[in-house]
């Protein structure tokens, strides 16, 4: 691995090493406009490329342009900045969308929602989902120091665009980790907590630690997982000293409570891997942090092909010290189709990644289908192929389903896109309501 070049942008040609590897410099040039992104890479694209993100932005973006400088180093890292180049990489495919990527015909899906999963309906404080029976996942912000396009949750993380807007957190932050932590407090069943966000690298590290610290003070909490994009999209956070530091204070403290620490990271492909990050990855497990897992998420343009998850995989598991663990398929959030896979093909990746990974390294591809969770892609138990209408069960209640006494025999729908159909398929759809489609 290498870093890639940053000085080959015009905006850069100045930059040194080590304001690079400064995270304040990274955060504060961060581009989250078109105007910034000019700036950066003068005309080695053309207007045609700068427009179409104008476009985008303007009409069907349900994510604002946020993107660090370490994270556009890594689109078109190794030929020549070209418009072509530009519109064809995978990083730019998800961190920087263009209208004329979108689809046309079904742009979303009719049963797209902005909170496909749900949680919002399932907080039992604000910002904390109890959706499994033992895990919570725990929300203590709004924002990232990135923006990805495909966001699961973009009906609340970022800033409000002109097609979206976002729902806001109200409680004050130390209000919001009060309940967070009386409901764990009184809910003993509750083993797993996923710190999240938005990403926690947006957090100030002193606040994040006393919240750690607190959860580890709770006798039933087992597991504690970071998630944060921002170890591939900003290393340099996860590099402070004061970081650093202040997270062996807290592996330590888990090490002696039998805590399982670990951190979740979001890489899709294998560019966004680069030296900055596999040291990254690599400090956090020195200083006592028990594993750092990579959670992607399957999207056509950027990585559905076995070949870029295997490249992906090896380069995970074997330069970066990060262990491939799931692959999400996209969520059903509006103006995603032309990212979403069909259930088969992800079956069929699914297939054809076996045996060349280790078993522990070899990823489980996963729908997130909603009301049920996480299930392997082929733990369906009936597919309509014509239709692109999977079918799945469930084994567990949800915190808004006490009372639901069919929950369990019930069969939920999870739905392909629709242009992936034949024929036949997109003209039932075609004919079809969402009163009637299911």
């Amino acid at each position: 691995m290498t870093e890639p070049d940053w000085t080959r942008f015009p905006g850069w040609r100045n930059v040194t090493r080590d304001q690079w590897e400064s995270a304040q410099w990274q955060r504060v040039n961060c581009v989250k406009n078109v105007r910034q992104l000019r700036a950066v890479l003068g005309d080695t694209i053309d207007d045609i490329c700068y427009d179409d993100l104008t476009a985008d932005q303007a009409t069907q973006a349900t994510m604002s342009m946020l993107v660090p400088p370490q994270m556009l180093n890594t689109v078109v890292p190794d030929a020549p900045m070209t418009s072509d180049a530009f519109r064809a990489d995978p990083i730019r495919r998800y961190m920087l969308p263009i209208a004329s990527d979108r689809r046309t015909d079904w742009p979303s899906h009719p049963y797209a929602t902005r909170d496909s999963l749900h949680e919002h309906d399932m907080w039992v404080a604000e910002g904390l989902t109890h959706r499994y029976p033992t895990k919570v996942l725990a929300e203590l912000l709004s924002t990232c120091p990135q923006y990805c396009g495909h966001c699961t949750r973009m009906d609340l993380v970022g800033n409000s665009t002109p097609t979206v807007e976002k729902l806001k957190l109200t409680l004050k932050p130390v209000d919001r980790y009060d309940a967070h932590i009386a409901y764990l407090r009184a809910h003993p069943g509750v083993r797993d907590v996923v710190v999240s966000g938005g990403d926690v690298a947006n957090v100030p590290w002193r606040n994040l630690e006393s919240y750690l610290m607190r959860l580890l003070e709770i006798e039933t909490v087992r597991d504690i997982r970071l998630a944060t994009k921002a170890l591939a999209g900003l290393p340099q956070h996860w590099l402070q000293p004061e970081v650093v530091e202040g997270l062996e204070r807290v592996a330590r403290t888990a090490a002696r409570r039998g805590v399982n620490l670990a951190i979740h990271t979001h890489v899709n492909h294998v560019q966004s891997l680069t030296p900055l990050v596999a040291r990254a990855a690599q400090t956090a497990l020195e200083v006592g942090v028990r594993d750092v897992r990579n959670q992607g998420v399957l999207m056509r343009g950027v990585n559905a092909t076995t070949a870029d998850l295997l490249d992906l995989c090896f380069a995970l598991q074997g330069e970066t010290g990060i262990l491939p663990y799931y692959f999400y398929m996209c969520d059903m959030i509006p103006n995603a189709e032309h990212w979403r896979v069909p259930v088969w093909q992800a079956q069929q990746l699914q297939h054809d990644m076996m045996g060349y990974l280790p078993g522990y390294a070899t990823p489980r591809i996963v729908c997130d289908v909603p009301f049920v969770g996480k299930r392997w892609v082929h733990m369906l138990t009936g597919y309509d192929r014509e239709r692109g209408i999977s079918y799945w069960t469930k084994n567990y209640r949800t915190s808004i389903e006490s009372a639901d006494l069919a929950a369990l025999e019930r069969r939920y729908a999870y739905y392909d896109p629709i242009d992936t159909l034949s024929e036949a398929g997109r003209a039932w759809w075609a004919r079809h309501d969402t009163q009637t489609a299911s």
